[in-house]
């Protein structure tokens, strides 16, 4: 190998040792774009918080840049932002936390090397935050916790450490730790150093909090009996082993946890910093050959999610991409892995919510923008040299159905345009069904709000109004050609065709339905 190619190689590697690409996830609620927001203003990308309480002076975050986003307050697409912070490259995927879009959190997870996993302190663990830890174990993702809303009543610590451990399974190791009680929070202790750290919100509190390090008898002298509670419970902690250990914490057996206050821009700064000093550089990425890609070998990525209309000016489609290895360089001639044919990234840029600039290198951990990729889809990968294919994205099987039409007919071209712009983003899959025609698709979801973001893009990125008419199904499951055939002889039940890949979806209105019929017909193929 020439010199040349090694210090490449070795570049390569120094810079993606320098970079942190992880997902914030949590149950609705608890705060993900809020601390996604003030992640960003304590690496000083932005001057204010988005979340400016007061009548009149609310302003949307960054990375809800989607106007259903912005006027009912949630998350209903994952966002990306690129910043720097103590010589390290943050690559910062905020997901939408509600279950009806967990296929978009679960695909932004493949794209990840850690995630910060949000705990409102009032609520612990719910329903949400529960399949995401079980998620995050299965795929081997570490995980940082963050007790959220630590300014506000809510849960005693220890409980909180004793219900991480009894319900998911991992081993919570706090790093800092309250002084004051859930709704009185003064401060943390940094379990590694003994330094407390006073911390006030600033007024209004869209700065940076104040702060202020005591030593332990100013603290004492100032906080008295919270203090004494906050020095027992760290006593106990140690006592039963709750340290950090790092091997643990890479091999998601254990959770580093921290205690603050997004919204107030509490605990931030030292969840930044542990960030940069403990979560996981890139490393090597498995493929379909069942070989792992080396950060430091030739290009390669994946695509992990579509966009379309971020500038509604452009109207353009905008195709994230994580890199996986070697250096991307804008302009450069790529393979697309499943068609074999080149692709050309002419229009490469680096996001940041819904602004982005033009980039002409990256990394592997980056996120990279393809700007009007319409030949990209979710899930292909993209090289340069020998072949690299990774594993296929999850897909869950949808539970709500609808018939969507527009009695409009002057707009069905952007009706049909919307259609398979929402089909190529994974927003709702498109069926299509023999009996109704392809004037009338049937839109497939996991939750019914994919609904709702269906209809409202529709309206307003493409100027049609249109109606849904619900079918009584629950259950999809796939089928063959000799499948749909025998379907066709029985009632409640209908095939349709999936645009996106030609697949054969059997539609059943319950799960019991469908093994009544799969009883009579062994030899019926039905894969959830």
């Amino acid at each position: 190998m020439s010199q040349s190619v090694l210090a490449s190689a070795a570049g390569v590697a120094v810079q993606a040792g320098r970079r942190r690409t992880f997902a914030v996830i949590s149950h609705p609620d608890a705060g993900k774009s809020t601390m996604t927001e003030a992640l960003a203003l304590h690496a000083r990308v932005i001057g204010q918080a988005g979340a400016v309480h007061g009548k009149g002076d609310r302003r949307g975050v960054v990375s809800d840049w989607m106007a259903m986003e912005q006027q009912r307050g949630i998350s209903v697409t994952s966002a990306a932002l690129q910043f720097s912070y103590r010589d390290t490259v943050i690559n910062l995927l905020d997901t939408p936390g509600h279950a009806d879009f967990s296929e978009d959190t679960y695909r932004v997870l493949t794209a990840v090397d850690s995630a910060v996993m949000l705990l409102d302190a009032a609520k612990g663990l719910e329903p949400q935050t529960l399949k995401l830890f079980e998620v995050c174990r299965q795929r081997r993702i570490p995980v940082i916790t963050f007790i959220n809303k630590w300014d506000r009543p809510g849960h005693d610590a220890l409980a909180l450490m004793d219900e991480i451990e009894q319900r998911i399974g991992l081993k919570p190791t706090p790093l800092t730790w309250p002084v004051g009680i859930a709704g009185q929070f003064h401060g943390v202790i940094d379990r590694r150093t003994g330094v407390f750290t006073r911390m006030q919100r600033s007024p209004g509190g869209a700065d940076l909090a104040i702060e202020e390090e005591m030593s332990a008898a100013d603290a004492a002298e100032r906080y008295g009996a919270d203090w004494d509670t906050a020095s027992e419970e760290l006593d106990l902690l140690e006592m039963t082993g709750a340290d950090h250990d790092q091997a643990a914490f890479l091999a998601a057996t254990s959770t580093p946890v921290l205690f603050g206050a997004a919204v107030a821009n509490l605990g931030v700064r030292q969840l930044l910093n542990i960030l940069v000093e403990l979560a996981p550089a890139p490393t090597a990425q498995p493929t379909v050959a069942g070989t792992d890609q080396p950060v430091d070998g030739t290009f390669s990525g994946f695509v992990f999610k579509i966009q379309a209309n971020m500038n509604r000016a452009h109207r353009d489609q905008v195709a994230f991409m994580r890199i996986c290895s070697g250096r991307f360089e804008r302009g450069m001639v790529v393979t697309h892995a499943g068609t074999g044919k080149p692709f050309a990234t002419k229009y490469a840029q680096q996001m940041f919510g819904q602004a982005r600039d033009t980039i002409d290198e990256a990394y592997p951990g980056d996120v990279v923008g393809l700007v009007n990729a319409t030949a990209l889809g979710i899930g292909d990968t993209l090289y340069v040299g020998a072949p690299v294919q990774y594993p296929p994205l999850p897909s869950f099987p949808p539970e709500h159905f609808a018939v969507v039409r527009t009695s409009d007919t002057s707009a069905f071209k952007r009706f049909r345009r919307g259609i398979e712009q929402l089909d190529g983003e994974g927003v709702v899959q498109v069926l299509r069904s023999e009996q109704r025609g392809d004037q009338a698709p049937v839109l497939a979801a996991v939750g019914p709000m994919q609904f709702e973001v269906a209809t409202h893009r529709l309206e307003a990125e493409f100027g049609v109004r249109v109606q849904l008419d619900h079918l009584p199904y629950e259950v999809a499951a796939r089928t063959d050609a000799a499948g749909r055939e025998i379907l066709k002889k029985e009632s409640n039940v209908e095939v349709m065709t999936r645009v996106r890949d030609d697949a054969l979806l059997a539609v059943f209105p319950h799960r019991w339905r469908m093994r009544t019929i799969a009883g009579r017909h062994p030899d019926l193929r039905l894969d959830a």
